[in-house]
Parts: C-alpha cells; sequence; structure tokens
C-alpha cells in the first residue's frame, strides 16, 4: 500500500509533511489524501518527492508506480 511505504520513507528523512507539502506547492491536507491514496502524486510532485527524501528507484517504483 502507497500510504505505508511512504510514511515510512518520510519518517526517516526527518522532514515534517507540511514542509513537504510546502515544496510540492500543495496543502498539508492535500499531502495527506495523496499519501492515503485518495487522491494520486503527479508525475512532477514524484520527481520532487524523489529528491527530497532521497529515494532510490526501486522505492520510487514500490511506492508510486506499484
Amino acid at each position: 500500500m502507497i500510504s505505508e511505504k511512504l510514511v515510512e520513507v518520510v519518517e526517516k528523512s526527518g522532514l515534517k509533511k507540511s514542509f513537504i507539502a510546502d515544496k510540492l506547492g500543495i496543502t498539508y491536507q492535500g499531502y495527506l489524501n495523496k499519501e492515503k491514496g485518495k487522491s494520486d502524486f503527479t508525475a512532477k510532485e514524484i520527481s520532487v518527492m524523489r529528491d527530497l527524501l532521497h529515494m532510490t528507484n526501486k522505492e520510487v517504483m514500490e511506492i508510486f508506480l506499484s
């Protein structure tokens, strides 16, 4: 499930979800909806997340493209 793995990666990063939402150009609530799978991350948002969280290609595939 997208949210479990993503939450794990975010927690390991030490970044606050509000900071990530700001970097994505969305509201905190908008981020939570995406994290919970209620709406999809755009390709640009995935790219920003990858850079912010220093994600591997494998992690990106597992979280966003499975």
